[in-house]
């Protein structure tokens, strides 16, 4: 039998008992090693109520990584991905990374060139790539059918949904919406056109729900986004125009959309209605493709695949087997960078309230 990989949690919060619980799905191919939490007791209790008694447990990261993992799942609280994910690369260690990639930009590319040094994989966890319907629509985009595309509406917006905890406080996760959701929306469309450099951002970003103890139970303790829009130019001369919200009076931000010169793309987001429903972090909606057949104005309805409810064990997998096959991270890791280049520019220009330049170094 061939020897099963070696994997760890950082951070045993509630995201890592997805991680955790996508990994005891390959038991034949993963063993859970160890976990760590800087809270005292956190990582132990975390693996007994799973049953796993015999995982070791630890409140620090130094003593997990020197137990030869081969992989880590980083489930930390936003602020501090970036010094865990190159705590881990340089203990030799291949990284899937809870999303967004970092806070900053800046942190970001230090992410970047550390997984280049060590040679390491570094991926970051943007599930709904693993959709079929996600899937579906790269497809449509990537194969030329809409002509250029110069043009593209994404965001998502739930009417009611202001998580708690770590995610409303800037200390730990340092932006709100923009980050926890906004991020999959950006993946979304960019993935679709093949990841083009942003060059510059003019957004808009508040908080207005979020301080309001009507929408939000803990408002004395929030500090972060919880509403953003922005107009982002692309390299090739592409314009996106981006909105997200954690609450608002309104079913929807709107549609997703794709406008090129042959044709052009609707996708629809699911869950509008539902209150929590409308963000980009799963599947999507029904699906319309716009175009001129025989000189007359058309309108086709794109059939959609079944869902998968597999994507965040398809995610732990995909890792799993990156490292197993010797491969690339699943998500190129400057794919991820540009991203967080975005969200960077997207709370800068907020703050400034001005457009900002996104200034990158050749990677």
């Amino acid at each position: 039998m061939a020897k099963k990989l070696r994997i760890g949690i950082i951070g045993t919060g509630g995201i890592a008992n997805a991680h955790l619980q996508s990994y005891l799905r390959m038991t034949d191919e993963v063993e859970i090693v160890g976990g760590s939490d800087i809270i005292p007791g956190k990582a132990r209790k975390f693996f007994d109520v799973a049953g796993l008694t015999d995982v070791k447990a630890f409140d620090n990261n130094e003593d997990l990584l020197a137990l030869e993992l081969d992989g880590v799942s980083i489930c930390t609280y936003n602020t501090t991905h970036a010094e865990c994910t190159i705590a881990a690369l340089d203990a030799g260690v291949h990284v899937l990374c809870e999303k967004p990639m970092s806070v900053t930009l800046e942190d970001a590319i230090k992410m970047y060139k550390k997984s280049k040094e060590t040679k390491k994989i570094l991926t970051i966890g943007f599930q709904p790539r693993y959709d079929p319907n996600m899937d579906l629509v790269r497809e449509i985009v990537g194969s030329g059918v809409l002509g250029d595309v110069y043009y593209i509406q994404t965001g998502g917006g739930r009417r009611r949904g202001i998580p708690g905890g770590t995610f409303i406080r800037k200390e730990l996760s340092g932006v709100g919406a923009l980050a926890d959701i906004g991020c999959y929306s950006l993946d979304m469309v960019l993935s679709a056109i093949g990841y083009p450099r942003p060059l510059t951002v003019s957004a808009y970003a508040s908080d207005r729900f979020g301080k309001n103890p009507k929408y939000c139970y803990d408002s004395e303790n929030f500090s972060v986004d919880d509403f953003s829009v922005a107009l982002i130019r692309l390299e090739g001369d592409i314009a996106l125009d981006f909105r997200m919200s954690w609450a608002m009076h309104m079913d929807a931000m709107g549609d997703t959309m794709f406008f090129g010169t042959d044709a052009g793309l609707k996708i629809k987001p699911a869950g509008v209605g539902t209150g929590w429903g409308g963000a980009w972090d799963g599947t999507i909606g029904p699906m319309f493709m716009y175009s001129d057949v025989a000189g007359q104005l058309s309108e086709t309805s794109i059939p959609l695949r079944q869902p998968s409810d597999d994507r965040f064990f398809n995610k732990c997998k995909a890792f799993c087997d990156a490292i197993v096959n010797n491969g690339p991270a699943p998500i190129p890791t400057i794919e991820s960078v540009y991203n967080q280049a975005i969200v960077d520019g997207i709370y800068r220009s907020s703050q400034l309230g001005k457009e900002v330049e996104i200034v990158l170094p050749e990677l």
